[in-house]
């Protein structure tokens, strides 16, 4: 069977792991790439950098990964939709709900596959974690942290650090725990000048009664990827930026030395890092995402899920602006 020809539109900080991950993925050829820019990170080869998606499109293409910023995502989809191309574009699915909208209506419209690059779900950690949580290995969940820090990227300036980053965690959680969210808390601020905020800390619950929090800023001299899950038998934490996941379990054997135990609260128990298999996670997406477009069985992230976290990062900020908690 002969490959899916791949078109990639935007060849920036995430576009240049695209154009490797595409040229890696057995059953895809990457043989288009459009870029207005140029090609800053000299990841073409072989291949014309093609001036606009019209371009691209006309290179015969099957799917296309649209890794440009935000503000146009909804552009290209439609014009990738009409086309009749199948679309994987990054996170955010796009600036606001009815832009997100109108792109999910016109892919399913047309029986098209679209896909959005929420890439944690692919996460080796979040993946074994979720495998773990199925099977009951925790009990009933409590309560879903995240933690996502760094400093700022001076090169993301359509959207905040809510869409750009905490759409990563409030995707991730609800994927984890198979639960919707049913309310948002936030809070913001605005240090770096700019109309749009760098720190959020969101507060909720998922329909499920599962208490969320969310701390994610782009004011931090280091980088944090943490996904702490507590429930009844102890508390899991996954490691985004290295893969790893550790269980803390709830102790069984009493402690006997008072000072210890005075301020341990919940027993201590046996520290587990598991091990198990570490695929790239954007390896992985494009795999499923070739899988959908063939139409196999996948785990693709589509645009109606993508519609769904957009929906929530709204209500956050919406939260953040008026001071009162929103109802979903």
């Amino acid at each position: 069977m002969a490959a899916l020809r791949a078109g990639l539109l935007g060849v920036g900080m995430m576009g240049r792991h695209h154009a490797r991950v595409l040229r890696e993925v057995e059953g895809v050829e990457l043989v288009a790439i459009a870029d207005p820019g140029g090609d800053p990170h000299g990841v073409a080869g072989p291949l014309t950098v093609l001036p606009d998606l019209d371009a691209l499109i006309a290179e015969g293409v099957d799917m296309v990964v649209v890794a440009v910023p935000t503000q146009f995502h909804e552009k290209a989809a439609l014009t990738l939709a009409e086309a009749g191309v199948h679309a994987l574009v990054e996170k955010p699915i796009a600036h606001s709900i009815e832009a997100g909208k109108r792109m999910t209506r016109a892919f399913a419209d047309r029986g098209l596959v679209g896909a959005v690059g929420h890439v944690e779900r692919f996460n080796p950690a979040l993946q074994e974690l979720r495998r773990r949580l199925a099977e009951g290995d925790l009990g009933d969940v409590y309560q879903i942290a995240t933690r996502r820090q760094s400093g700022f990227p001076t090169r993301i300036a359509d959207v905040g650090v809510a869409k750009d980053l905490a759409s990563h965690d409030i995707d991730l959680t609800a994927w984890v725990a198979q639960s919707d969210y049913a309310s948002v808390f936030a809070q913001t601020t605005f240090k770096s000048g700019r109309s749009h905020e760098d720190m959020i800390a969101v507060t909720g619950r998922l329909e499920s009664g599962v208490i969320v929090n969310h701390l994610v800023n782009w004011l931090s001299p280091m980088k944090e990827r943490v996904t702490v899950v507590t429930g009844e038998r102890g508390a899991f934490v996954a490691d985004t930026a290295t893969g790893d996941l550790t269980f803390y379990a709830n102790g069984t054997i009493p402690l006997e030395w008072e000072s210890v135990s005075s301020f341990r609260g919940v027993s201590e128990g046996d520290v587990t890092r598991f091990s198990f298999a570490k695929r790239e996670p954007l390896r992985v997406e494009h795999e499923v995402f070739r899988d959908a477009v063939l139409g196999e069985k996948n785990d693709l992230v589509t645009f109606e899920q993508g519609l769904r976290t957009l929906t929530v990062v709204e209500a956050a900020l919406d939260s953040a602006r008026t001071g009162t908690s929103v109802s979903l």
